[in-house]
């Protein structure tokens, strides 16, 4: 049976092909439809999966697992009237919470370290510099690429030392190794002990927060940045906390709790803001779940509008062809070979239309990628999805148009012309 397909098939498909370059502008114009809506479908899955991936590599540098705590300080009059209730957010606080709430399994600290000078010997950069507790830069899943990074010893002793991101660590120290070199924040030298593995995660915005930029970053033990830098007059001991949630409890949960419990310590002052990356990720995910709905739906009018096309030059081959179908009628073809023979066709029209589309596609996100800034990323079960479509669509167009050629009266059919 299959051999027997096989010859009906080949047969099939070289005629298509002949019937379309003899009418090669009518066919390329029948084409369009498929092309533009297969494009349009290929560049709106590159670009969703691209912002997806995205989305996942900023959360999961965040911690999808995590809270964060932020420090929240008003400007102006607002944050004396606050201080004369709260400190503000601290590390007795974590302390707190980490001892109080059994599902907080670890905590890391944050001072951000207003910084007037950043040098090398061998260079200078505008860097951010963070105080961080020993926690920190685990929970963030920061690794060294060289040297170490900073433990529970360097916090105690107050130790003066430094772990470098990628892009800090190439600013302060260009000419190569930065690992047991000297740099200067503000007026107190510390020992570089060590530079972060840059993994490549992405900077901007998910949800208006701003994440990312881990490689342009100096880390300081946070004992170092609190008792060594100094201190500006009501800012928070801390500016940022992150907590580990245990896993079997929901984040949202946990975060409830937690802000009960520093409300209780803060005298009921607003002075702590909550972020929850889980949270972050359902909302961005919900938000590209629209515009690929939007898109979708868009990249189906116009599949429609040239699976309509199709059906409409396939009619007109109907016409011109009636002669010809006659003459195979008469010469013992079936309805089934008839039928058979334009839907081949059909096909051969959507699948060009289909691979003609995808380089279309191929070429529309590169360029959203470099005019707009946006991530792009490969699904090939989505691609295959698209060509699929694109396929049923033409032939479901086509069937109408087999069909009217199959049911053709051969003597009527003979004498058209």
């Amino acid at each position: 049976m299959i051999l027997h397909l096989k010859q009906n098939l080949i047969p099939d498909v070289s005629q298509a092909l002949a019937e379309l370059s003899h009418h090669r502008l009518r066919s390329a114009l029948t084409l369009l439809g498929m092309v533009f809506g297969v494009g349009a479908v290929i560049a709106m899955i590159a670009v969703s999966e691209g912002g997806r991936q995205e989305a996942l590599q900023m959360i999961e540098g965040m911690g999808v697992s995590n809270i964060i705590v932020e420090s929240h300080e008003p400007e102006g009059e607002s944050l004396k009237d606050i201080r004369k209730h709260s400190a503000g957010l601290s590390v007795m606080d974590a302390q707190a919470i980490s001892e109080t709430l059994p599902f907080i399994t670890r905590w890391g600290g944050v001072r951000h370290i207003q910084t007037w000078d950043l040098f090398s010997h061998e260079g200078e950069s505008r860097a951010q510099v963070w105080a961080v507790s020993p926690d920190y830069l685990t929970l963030s899943k920061l690794k060294a690429d060289s040297g170490r990074l900073l433990n529970e010893a360097d916090d105690f002793h107050r130790a003066t030392v430094a772990v470098l991101g990628g892009s800090a660590a190439y600013e302060l120290f260009p000419n190569g190794e930065a690992v047991g070199k000297l740099i200067k924040i503000n007026h107190l030298w510390v020992e570089v002990v060590g530079v972060l593995r840059d993994l490549k995660l992405p900077n901007g915005e998910i949800q208006g927060r701003q994440v990312g930029g881990e490689g342009n970053r100096v880390y300081l033990p946070l004992q170092t940045g609190l008792k060594r830098l100094r201190d500006f007059p009501m800012q928070a001991k801390l500016s940022q906390l992150k907590l580990e949630v245990d896993t079997d409890l929901e984040p949202a949960a946990a975060a409830t709790a937690i802000q009960h419990l520093l409300a209780r310590r803060h005298n009921g002052q607003d002075d702590t803001r909550m972020v929850i990356p889980a949270r972050l990720l359902a909302q961005q995910q919900q938000t590209q779940r629209i515009f690929t709905i939007v898109m979708s739906a868009v990249a189906g009018i116009s599949l429609l509008v040239g699976g309509i096309g199709i059906m409409n030059i396939m009619l007109a081959s109907v016409m011109e062809r009636r002669s010809e179908i006659g003459l195979l009628r008469a010469i013992g073809a079936q309805q089934t070979d008839i039928v058979r023979q334009f839907l081949v066709e059909t096909t051969v029209i959507a699948l060009l239309g289909a691979v003609t589309g995808i380089a279309l596609g191929v070429a529309i996100a590169y360029l959203i990628a470099g005019f707009a800034g946006w991530a792009v990323a490969w699904s090939i079960p989505g691609i295959t999805l698209a060509v699929v479509v694109c396929t049923g669509i033409a032939v479901g167009f086509g069937v109408y148009p087999a069909l009217s050629a199959a049911k053709l009266d051969p003597v009527a059919a003979l004498q058209s012309d």
